[in-house]
């Protein structure tokens, strides 16, 4: 069953992502270990090529400790970060998602709808060594069907939830605002601060969204503020009409 999650912004516009199941959820999963395993093979197929180099440059009485030391540190710091760092890295960097997920078609978004941090990502992988020590994610999965927002242990920890990535809205052109009077309008001057404040919220908030909650939320935040602008701007759907706005008010 198809769950939602509605976000509220702090100016009571509200809009809603969906939420992504079980399924796909396990299937990132699936796809991500074996892709580390892929990796961690690899890394032990380089390293067992190494050893007789290794071996042949140190001398005979020493060649022994030394490799087996220095292979075993080599190990223990690529096993560490292939298999702590991968999630934290990939959800940090590549915007919530990780390999397996951009496949999937899901990632990983703070509370709020906002792009995931280092912070929360760390936390909610550090709470993953934990679910996976407690039966592999058994837990995980009893936590999500329990929660109205499919949140495992890691999520509540770190305020997240996975969403289904939908495709984005291409953006009308810069050009276009400015060929219909976007920087000499004034247009601007009969907005207050507060209507100011929410397109300018919104407009550094759109490209983070999915195309459903953009209209969505694109829409709320319109029906506030085309009725104080000194034109209509009919020729501008929401979106774009906000957009205008924004760049108006730079």
């Amino acid at each position: 069953m198809e769950r939602f999650s509605e976000v509220a912004t702090g100016e009571s516009v509200a809009f809603s992502y969906e939420l992504a199941g079980l399924g796909s959820r396990f299937l990132a999963v699936f796809l991500d270990t074996l892709f580390q395993w892929c990796i961690a093979l690899g890394i032990v197929i380089m390293s067992a090529t190494m050893i007789p180099w290794l071996s042949g440059s140190v001398s005979f009485h020493a060649r022994s400790t030394i490799v087996t030391s220095i292979l075993l540190a080599a190990l223990i710091i690529a096993a560490f970060f292939l298999f702590f760092g991968y999630f934290i890295a990939f959800e940090t960097l590549w915007n919530g998602h990780t390999p397996g997920k951009r496949i999937v078609g899901i990632r990983v978004v703070r509370d709020g709808g906002f792009p995931v941090d280092f912070a929360s990502a760390a936390i909610r992988n550090v709470v993953r060594i934990v679910e996976v020590v407690l039966g592999f994610y058994a837990i995980s999965a009893v936590s999500a069907l329990l929660s109205s927002q499919n949140k495992r242990l890691g999520d509540f920890a770190a305020g997240t939830i996975v969403v289904r990535d939908e495709a984005p809205v291409s953006a009308t052109p810069l050009a276009h605002f400015v060929r219909n009077g976007a920087r000499d309008d004034p247009l601007v001057r009969e907005l207050g601060a507060r209507e100011r404040d929410l397109v300018i919220r919104y407009a550094g908030r759109r490209d983070q969204l999915g195309q459903r909650a953009r209209v969505a939320l694109a829409g709320q935040i319109a029906g506030i503020v085309r009725p104080q602008l000194a034109a209509r701007f009919e020729h501008l759907d929401d979106d774009a009409l906000l957009v205008h706005v924004a760049e108006a008010l730079r």
